[in-house]
């Protein structure tokens, strides 16, 4: 597809501010879309956005089709109606800057569960917009809800479905339906939560839209073992008779690990996947490009080859690359979907045939500028060496922050950041984001904790860390007018804003009275 020279910054929703102790899609997402205009960015980059699981990774999920219900706004329910002033009046008080994902989890269950109760109470359940969209998502849906019921009954208490009684584990059908006549209240809640979570994505989204503004989304390559995806399909797997994974999937040693990254989620059946016209996948993206304008497709590099590793081993040090069908499943998702919306996350030990793919698709790839510095003057990382077809950014979700990367990393990576970003070190962020705002890549974007100048203390994500990851926010009064004009001018300065979003300079000017 066609892509426009622009810019955008990284943010999950997670991150916004609000007083129910996690980011929402209510009245702080608007005001994010609103300071994305008035400072000339074009795209918001977001993490996955299903519902999380083990360690509150988004990149661990229950469904790669569902939404994250703690993403509900009940600030919105209760404009439509299903919440009320009093069923806020014991709301715990929450840190500002970092989410308590126990408490906000606790919290949210339970204010989203007065909003289904209201819901059912003024016959919700009959609505004819419920009904629709449940047959409309009953592919995936009706799984989902029978797997969340399933997995956090008085029985199985959260249990991975591995651990279920063996009648639910093999999806025994006289079981299950049985289950769900007895359960439909439990089931309907979690269609409930979904139904929700699409509706006010769906109303934020086209609010971006009308700003002018693309959302860029993420598809993990691989899915949780603990997910409806593998517990209703797992044909599509490598498991035992009994729904254990007998390889998972992993990266070798590398940038930041060196014993590897022991990922653990189960492997595709690739041949059974392309035997049947790659029909999940087709089905996944499809449900992706519902919430998104473009996809990030997470670890590129396993469409050419994976790293598999034996179930069991402790470590990722131990496996073997196996080929995948990468070129045969760009092409049938290119007859589904026409040109891609596709960018590559290529990074890792990138190997020719991987290259080769991305060129041949025409996809854009990805560079870091952290990792520019270790080197010499021709490190590909380094913007005076990109090419075009590139989304350039300071650092990812799983990088420290350009701030925090410069006063960890060692002297002569930091004298030789100095002298390339002409910087004299005090505000290397910002010297970070004008070098990659300046350069030939297509897109250029940064965590909003660069613009923000923090150090490690406002990190997203510590690769091989099981805990503490995943929380950071930021309050209401970090995104300045004088922030936004600041953006503003760099995507003047450098060419980063489309033509049809350049009656903001006239609005900017106006509203900051800047010369």
């Amino acid at each position: 597809m066609k892509h426009i020279r622009t810019s955008g910054i990284l943010l999950h929703p997670t991150s916004f501010p609000g007083p129910d102790g996690i980011g929402d899609l209510g009245p702080q997402a608007y005001a994010w879309i609103d300071f994305l205009e008035s400072s000339g960015c074009t795209i918001w980059q977001t993490l996955p956005l299903g519902p999380t699981g083990y360690g509150d990774s988004p990149y661990q999920c229950f469904s790669a089709f569902a939404g994250n219900p703690l993403l509900v706004s009940p600030t919105l329910l209760m404009d439509e109606g299903y919440l009320s002033s009093e069923d806020f009046a014991d709301r715990p008080s929450f840190p500002l800057r970092q989410v308590d994902f126990g408490a906000a989890i606790e919290w949210k269950l339970k204010i989203l569960t007065r909003a289904y109760n209201n819901f059912t109470e003024k016959g919700g359940l009959q609505n004819a917009e419920f009904k629709t969209f449940c047959e409309e998502n009953a592919h995936w849906l009706d799984d989902y809800a029978l797997y969340m019921a399933i997995k956090y009954n008085e029985e199985n208490g959260g249990a991975a479905w591995q651990f279920w009684p063996s009648e639910f584990k093999k999806r025994n059908k006289e079981a299950l339906n049985a289950f769900a006549a007895a359960n439909s209240a439990e089931i309907n809640f979690y269609k409930f939560l979904q139904f929700f979570f699409f509706k006010q994505w769906k109303n934020l989204m086209d609010y971006a839209h009308e700003k002018g503004i693309k959302i860029i989304g993420d598809i993990p390559i691989f899915v949780s073992m603990d997910s409806s995806d593998v517990w209703s399909h797992p044909e599509l797997f490598y498991l035992d008779d009994e729904g254990n994974p007998t390889v998972v999937a992993g990266v070798p040693p590398d940038y930041f690990s060196p014993t590897g990254q022991l990922w653990g989620n189960p492997l595709y059946r690739w041949p059974k996947h392309q035997e049947e016209g790659f029909s999940w996948w087709m089905d996944r993206i499809r449900a992706t490009l519902r919430v998104c304008d473009l996809i990030r497709l997470d670890h590129f590099r396993g469409f050419c080859g994976y790293w598999e590793v034996p179930a069991g081993n402790p470590t990722a040090e131990f496996g073997r690359w196996v080929e995948c069908p990468g070129d045969a499943f760009l092409q049938k998702m290119q007859e589904t979907f026409g040109d891609l919306p596709i960018i590559a996350e290529d990074l890792g030990e990138i190997t020719r045939d991987v290259n080769e793919l991305r060129l041949k698709y025409g996809l854009p790839g990805m560079k870091i500028l952290q990792f520019g510095f270790g080197g010499s003057a021709n490190d590909g990382f380094l913007p005076s060496n990109y090419e075009q077809n590139f989304v350039a950014y300071t650092g990812t979700h799983d990088n420290e922050t350009f701030r925090g990367w410069y006063e960890n990393t060692d002297a002569k990576s930091q004298d030789f950041a100095r002298r390339y970003l002409n910087s004299n070190g005090e505000h290397i962020a910002w010297d970070g984001i004008r070098a990659i705002w300046q350069s030939v890549a297509v897109y250029s974007i940064a965590p909003l904790q660069d613009f923000l100048e923090l150090g490690d203390e406002a990190r997203m994500n510590f690769p091989g860390k099981m805990h503490g990851n995943w929380g950071y926010r930021y309050i209401s009064s970090d995104l300045t007018p004088d922030l936004a004009f600041r953006i503003l001018d760099l995507n003047r300065t450098y060419n980063r804003i489309p033509e049809i979003s350049s009656e903001i300079f006239e609005r900017a000017d106006i509203l900051y009275e800047k010369p």
